[in-house]
């Protein structure tokens, strides 16, 4: 269950790699040929691309070895769609992870106003404007996850640089920070016995520490995570301990439903989405766990103690994640 993200051993597979000219010319552009492969590049276009760009002439066993040496070369959901498909396929995929997750949080654009203000830059008449700006941001978001995959390590400058892009740049106060930590204690509202309840998340205080483990179990998680099941697991425990620490003022949920995917991509299944539809049952079950398990601290530092109390949650996100399971698999059919 859930509890592999303790378990997990730190596991690193060790490559042997020989006299490699090739290496010395493609190592400046690790970054270029990471962001190629997350946009479903195939091998022999990512060398053809280098070969256009900085006139490297390397062939596609030259670039192949060099992503392997690199821990680049992960199985991918994209693998066996043809390049015009996988283009396709991504900006499917990002329109419905983006106009899902901003839904959750209170965006009124349809599915179709989140692709035309994505795909044409286009403003829906009598929309506010931070809807727009909202879709836009998350959507930024995503192409910066993809980006990561295939990274050793994730820091909190990472997580920082995701949450300026998904808030945007500009502080609130200085006690709503963009791109830190909080600074005040967060909490939320609920209803119980028909009477309203507050409940709150990690202190201010303890955030910075509990971070650093939620860090660590999160990068384990990206270098051992191999199968479906483990894959579903990770992303449960990544996104219901973000959002119980709460580490940020504002975007706590996009962030968890960003992070939580990492590595499930790195894994090379396509990210899980929760469904705009489903926001109350998402938001209650999230609630009867934090409820039932009590505030993270220092003093009660386990990130996601009493596991089976999400069973039923899940079930749910299993469910939810036919959905883009589904448009991959149709893809594929499409292809043949």
């Amino acid at each position: 269950m859930v509890n592999v993200w303790y378990n997990i051993a730190a596991m690193r597979d060790k490559v042997v790699t020989r006299g490699k000219p090739f290496q010395s010319k493609l190592a400046p552009y690790e970054a270029e040929i990471r962001d190629l492969k997350a946009s479903g590049a195939s091998i022999r276009a990512i060398a053809a691309e280098m070969t256009s760009r900085h006139g490297l002439e390397v062939s596609h066993n030259a670039v192949a070895s060099f992503m392997k040496t690199h821990g680049l070369s992960r199985k991918s959901f994209l693998d066996g769609i043809s390049e015009t498909r996988k283009r396709e396929l991504l900006k499917q995929l990002k329109a419905v992870w983006t106009h899902d997750s901003t839904s959750i949080e209170g965006n009124t654009l349809s599915l179709g106003d989140t692709m035309a203000v994505m795909d044409y830059g286009l403003t829906v008449k009598g929309k506010p404007l931070k809807d727009h700006q909202d879709v836009v941001s998350h959507a930024k978001g995503v192409d910066f996850v993809q980006s990561l995959i295939g990274r050793k390590k994730i820091t909190a400058d990472d997580v920082f640089a995701l949450h300026r892009i998904v808030v945007g740049e500009e502080s609130r106060d200085i006690y709503r920070p963009v791109g830190s930590w909080k600074r005040e204690d967060n909490g939320t509202y609920g209803a119980e016995n028909g009477k309203s309840v507050y409940m709150p998340y990690a202190t201010a205080d303890d955030t910075p520490w509990l971070m650093d483990d939620w860090l660590k179990a999160f990068n384990k998680a990206l270098k051992v995570v191999k199968t479906q099941e483990a894959a579903l697991d990770a992303y449960l425990f990544a996104h219901v301990s973000f959002v119980r620490v709460h580490p940020f003022f504002d975007g706590n949920g996009r962030l968890a439903r960003l992070l939580a995917n990492m590595p499930v991509l790195a894994a090379g299944f396509p990210p899980i989405v929760v469904p705009s539809e489903a926001r109350l049952d998402y938001i209650r079950e999230l609630w009867d766990y934090q409820r039932a398990v009590g505030v993270v601290s220092l003093a009660n530092r386990e990130l996601l103690p009493e596991p089976s109390r999400l069973d039923n949650l899940r079930r749910l996100v299993k469910d939810w994640w036919q959905t883009t399971l589904d448009l991959v698999a149709e893809a594929k059919g499409s292809a043949k």
